[in-house]
């Protein structure tokens, strides 16, 4: 009955239209008058606990280092070398896309953030060469979502920091999957692009590529001091976060000169709003999550899916599959937070590896950012392109599919995430 309760709740309040801050509170509150717990102070206590946690520090550092690379010219310096090296090719603006994704994702590690800037720059550009709009906008979309998978990742730091698995050690489980991805929706682009009109740009000369990597050399720097001080272990994701603002502040200002003091305000500003959307969801988050660990609703699912405890794969599997049904209805960050407490002591019980399954449950809540009805990233293309959702949704389809293909890929073949992520781990 305390599982229906969770449900009707949590799903009722979302219909309704109540922001997921609040319907999870509000599903928390049923819980506790349904368990006759009732305490103001068991609220307060949690909300201010699920926050209360020196590694989220990490994501508002993240966030304002994004901000500050938008608004410093760094984003569209990282376009422009990629736009040199294969922009002359058939569907050029389309690898210059996934690269620029990629590298973008290695700096902010929000995918709706990184989806903005790339579509806000290429879109207009691949719409003048005759790219069709529906399949641009689809490949961006699908591009974007690299960024919750490379390092730095605001998702696996909120997994991390929900499931108590080691966050660098989820940063450097996701880099070889995020390559991967790139590189799948590259040879898909290819296919695609073989069969399309499009004009081609001018090939450009080494020395306009020497041009694009010096101008872009500082911005690109930063994706080499972040990963490379996870790898010698320098420093924690959070003074990584630290290190990542601090390095955009200085090369905006002092070294591209694009950023002045007047508007370090708006920057500021903008990353405030958002980190305080993500806290306030994180806080909300540990409501419910504690009535869940009381209500035992762990143990219940552990005896529901008892009888596949011995088929890891085939539990993985089923997971996997509601997931990316909840996925579909709700955000990547609520649902990272509600079902993480839920999943965690049974993937434990069937010995799966908690770093695999963080990279799989991230990869596959992402796939919900780019899929109707909700699909923030989704929206976002919508916003930049104007163009119907319906429209954008179909362009999408294809993407969403080769990422299903590669998430079941996972599944099956669990080493193409464990190897490097020993390798990378050292």
């Amino acid at each position: 009955m305390i599982i229906a309760v969770f449900l009707i709740t949590l799903l009722g309040a979302i219909v309704a239209g109540v922001p997921i801050a609040f319907s999870l509170l509000l599903c928390g509150l049923a819980m506790m008058i349904y368990l006759d717990e009732f305490s103001v102070q068991i609220i307060a206590e949690s909300i201010v606990g699920g926050a209360d946690s020196f590694s989220l520090m990490a994501i508002p550092f993240f966030i304002l280092a994004g901000e500050i690379m938008n608004a410093g010219g760094l984003s569209r310096r990282i376009i422009e070398l990629p736009m040199k090296l294969v922009g002359h090719k058939r569907g050029g603006l389309g690898y210059v896309a996934i690269m620029a994704a990629m590298i973008m994702a290695s700096l902010s590690g929000s995918a709706v953030a990184d989806t903005a800037a790339v579509a806000a720059m290429l879109i207009p550009m691949m719409k003048a060469a005759g790219y069709p709009e529906n399949r641009s906008a689809g490949l961006i979309g699908a591009a974007g979502i690299i960024a919750p998978i490379i390092p730095p990742s605001i998702p696996f730091i909120i997994f991390g920091v929900t499931s108590g698995v080691s966050i660098t050690k989820l940063f450097m489980a996701g880099i070889f999957p995020g390559i991967l991805m790139g590189c799948a929706l590259a040879l898909m682009w290819y296919f695609q692009a073989r069969h399309m009109q499009l004009d081609v740009r001018e090939k450009a000369s080494w020395v306009e590529v020497r041009q694009a990597l010096k101008k872009g050399f500082w911005a690109l720097l930063l994706p080499v001091i972040i990963i490379g001080g996870f790898r010698m272990k320098i420093f924690t994701p959070t003074e990584a976060g630290a290190v990542a603002a601090a390095y955009a502040l200085f090369v905006a200002m002092l070294i591209y000169g694009e950023l002045k003091m007047r508007d370090l305000y708006g920057v500021f500003l903008a990353s405030a709003k958002t980190t305080a959307v993500v806290m306030f969801l994180v806080a909300a988050a540990s409501v419910p999550s504690w009535f869940i660990t009381i209500a035992e609703l762990p143990q219940m699912l552990a005896e529901l899916l008892e009888p596949m405890l011995d088929s890891p794969t085939l539990l993985l599997a089923m997971i996997m599959v509601f997931v990316f049904v909840i996925g579909m209805v709700m955000d990547l960050t609520p649902t990272v937070l509600i079902l993480t407490p839920v999943l965690m002591p049974l993937v434990k019980e069937a010995g799966i590896d908690p770093v695999y399954f963080g990279v799989l449950f991230i990869l596959n809540t992402s796939i919900g950012l780019i899929t109707p009805p909700v699909g923030n990233v989704l929206n976002v293309i919508t916003g930049v392109t104007k163009m119907p959702f319906d429209k954008a949704a179909k362009g999408m389809l294809p993407y969403v599919a080769l990422l299903i293909g590669l998430l079941i890929l996972f599944i099956i073949f669990p080493q193409l995430i464990i190897a490097p992520y020993k390798f990378f781990s050292g």
